[in-house]
């Protein structure tokens, strides 16, 4: 038993060693099973929803909820191939899909060739910690109102907005107050509220909560 322990863990480090982020902690567990597909050449060079330039010879990925840069293993259940992907991007927007696949990460499992494949997505068991992801399949918005160094003044610009919320959020080594409002699953809703309060004097934009 301990051999077979220490081939995991072995197993573990290597194939998260292709990435350039800093490797997840803990051991890994399966999050998803469903569809990947990929995409390529229309979409090379182009921005990915993280503002980072897509290249579809690096090993990313596009997924609906996953927080950015979260590293995942995408097993083929098809060969039983897998490949170590870091997630930039939003999507598959197919409802069958559940991750979209750089090519050089399709390439990596052999899917390339039926464009599809059915797969288990596998992440470090801490990886998910801390984030408010009820749901992988369904991604969740809110109204971003405003962001303020001092805890004090978030609070006071949103004492009178019912619905409205402060949440401490580290960037880089900068904790800020952001205030949000609302949480939605349909993003046209979102928006329609953001409509509403653009009216009544609010400034703001609608993104989608990852973590």
């Amino acid at each position: 038993m301990r051999m077979v322990t220490g081939h995991l863990v072995i197993l573990a480090l290597f194939i998260f060693s292709c990435k350039t982020s800093t490797p997840p902690s803990g051991s890994l567990q399966l999050i998803e099973t469903g569809v990947a597909s990929w995409y390529g050449p229309n979409f090379d060079g182009k921005p990915t929803a993280t503002g980072e330039i897509y290249n579809m010879k690096g090993l990313t990925a596009a997924h609906r909820t996953l927080p950015f840069n979260t590293m995942v293993r995408v097993e083929n259940q098809n060969n039983g191939r897998s490949v170590a992907v870091r997630v930039n991007d939003r999507g598959p927007y197919a409802k069958n899909r559940i991750i979209d696949l750089s090519k050089a990460a399709a390439e990596k499992i052999d899917m390339i060739g039926p464009g599809t494949a059915n797969v288990r997505l596998y992440t470090s068991a801490d990886a998910l910690e801390g984030t408010k992801i009820t749901d992988l399949k369904v991604p969740h918005y809110t109204i971003q109102l405003g962001s303020f160094e001092d805890q004090a003044s978030a609070i006071s610009r949103v004492t009178n907005l019912k619905g409205a919320r402060v949440e401490e959020v580290r960037v880089g080594k900068t904790t800020l107050y952001r205030l949000y409002y609302g949480l939605f699953t349909d993003p046209d809703k979102a928006r329609q509220e953001h409509a509403r309060l653009k009216a009544q004097g609010w400034d703001g934009f609608v993104k989608q909560v990852e973590n």
